[in-house]
């Protein structure tokens, strides 16, 4: 898939409320598309105050990254076949075993660890910098990220009460953090940016990148069953 069109944060803000408008609650998409929603409107108060050193750059950065997922939902609504990252949670959107947090971290996965490393690349030959000269304000997304995740996993995880049903989900998500996905987004891109003259290797390893982040993804969406527990085996290819 290309990248059709690359809006301006308002209109991916924009774009993004429709979205929420025209899906079911608990559609799985639905679920990242508020958190990845609220994400957005975070940022575009930043980039308004004196958050960022180079706001220009990550007003480039947050569009570009943005058009990576809604050019995910226009190829699932044309019947497109999405990239490995993106394809456990549209096909798995409707499962009823599947806790809303689980579509959530599942979207920040295939969102962060493969379509960062690649937005943060062309942001960095859109503006004609390095990825060095972008680190500091990416480390001040990671802040805005942690708080916006650790809400969501505040209002999706079941009350204290219900822990019977939330071990088996606190097992499947709590392999995986915002923290810990950007730092090996941020490790991805300094491969790649060395890459950058080896067209060959550069596609090769970016394609096992979006495998990788696919299974990952596609492990968090485990279904649990109607106790609230782990299947006996599951798993499949993303």
């Amino acid at each position: 898939m290309t990248i059709s069109q690359v809006l301006t944060v308002d209109q991916v803000i924009e774009r993004m409320r429709e979205i929420e408008a025209g899906l079911p609650t608990a559609d799985g998409v639905a679920v990242f598309n508020r958190m990845y929603l609220t994400v957005t409107e975070l940022i575009s108060d930043q980039l308004k105050q004196t958050y960022f050193d180079d706001p220009v750059a990550m007003a480039e950065l947050d569009a570009l990254f943005a058009a990576r997922y809604l050019d995910a939902v226009a190829g699932d609504a044309a019947g497109q076949r999405l990239p490995a990252c993106w394809r456990p949670l549209f096909e798995l959107r409707h499962h009823p075993g599947i806790h809303p947090l689980q579509f959530a971290l599942a979207g920040m996965n295939a969102h962060i660890e493969y379509d960062l490393p690649v937005s943060v690349l062309d942001t960095c030959r859109a503006t004609g910098q390095e990825p060095k000269d972008v680190e500091a304000d990416y480390q001040r997304i990671n802040d805005l990220l942690a708080r916006v995740e650790a809400r969501v996993r505040e209002e999706l995880l079941p009350e204290p009460e219900a822990l019977r049903v939330a071990d088996p989900l606190l097992h499947v998500v709590g392999v995986w953090s915002v923290d810990r996905a950007r730092e090996a987004a941020w490790a991805s891109i300094v491969g790649f940016w060395e890459l950058r003259q080896v067209p060959m290797a550069y596609r090769a390893v970016l394609g096992a990148l979006d495998g990788s982040v696919g299974m990952v993804s596609r492990a968090l969406l485990t279904p649990l069953d109607s106790e609230g527990r782990l299947p006996a085996a599951a798993g499949s290819r993303p």
